[in-house]
């Protein structure tokens, strides 16, 4: 067991102060603060943005008409307080402990249960990568830590791999940038491994990240591994910003 691993158990497990509303002892969010900011919501099936309770349908109006480009994709909790806080002391204060805690807000949600629940060792299940200048600054993938404990806190059987899929060019980080610039910035970003490239022919592959915002990181993976002949490439992130 590596220290991630044993730091995420113990954080989850040993009563503590709840990170929201500071009340003792408690998991790291106490369950009056998940009721009160973690409930689920409906969301469009392939973009994840909140629907209207009124909403005659699983997509926005936007991925009815034109297609997203991720045959499906799945949201825990917005990305507002306090999830927008927490992602920030996990991925900036490498408090990577809170990857436990994620997990299993994720798989807490029925949809997303069932979802992760019907994939085979075929299929992958892969982080979204870092370039090597930002993994080296940053100290760890969030996305990967992420994803090995959904792995841990799931009955998902898909492969998770952090070496298939490369982020190839260093890019500027896509919050310093207006949405319309955000596809451009990330062109000949990724690249599935030159000698692995036929092991995701045919094969369904879910992306995993910690914030998606306009979706545009994830897109061009996808791409990426669609051209490398995926039949079906999804998304599980566990904040997603509401539209701009």
């Amino acid at each position: 067991m590596n220290f991630s691993t044993l730091h995420g158990l113990l954080t989850n497990h040993i009563p503590s102060q709840c990170a929201v509303c500071r009340r003792w002892p408690s998991a790291p969010v106490c369950q009056a603060c998940m009721v009160r900011f973690g409930q689920p919501v409906r969301r469009c099936r392939t973009c994840a943005l909140e629907l209207p309770a009124e909403h005659p349908r699983t997509q926005c109006n936007r991925c009815a008409h034109e297609p997203f480009g991720l045959d499906a994709c799945f949201a825990a909790l917005p990305y507002a307080f306090p999830w927008s806080e927490l992602v920030s002391r996990y991925k900036f204060d490498s408090q990577t402990g809170w990857a436990t805690f994620m997990a299993s807000t994720l798989v807490g949600q029925t949809a997303m249960r069932d979802f992760l629940g019907q994939l085979t060792p075929e299929d992958w299940l892969l982080p979204l990568p870092l370039s090597t200048e930002r993994l080296a600054w940053r100290g760890f993938n969030q996305a990967w830590e992420l994803t090995r404990a959904l792995q841990r806190q799931s009955t998902c059987r898909a492969t998770a791999d952090a070496s298939l899929l490369l982020r190839i060019r260093h890019t500027r980080p896509q919050s310093e940038l207006k949405r319309s610039a955000r596809l451009d910035n990330l062109k000949g970003a990724f690249a599935v491994e030159p000698l692995r490239a036929a092991e995701v022919k045919g094969r369904r592959v879910v992306l995993v990240d910690d914030v998606m915002t306009s979706g545009a990181s994830l897109l061009t993976a996808a791409s990426v591994l669609r051209q490398a002949g995926a039949s079906q490439v999804s998304a599980v992130v566990l904040t997603r910003t509401a539209p701009t």
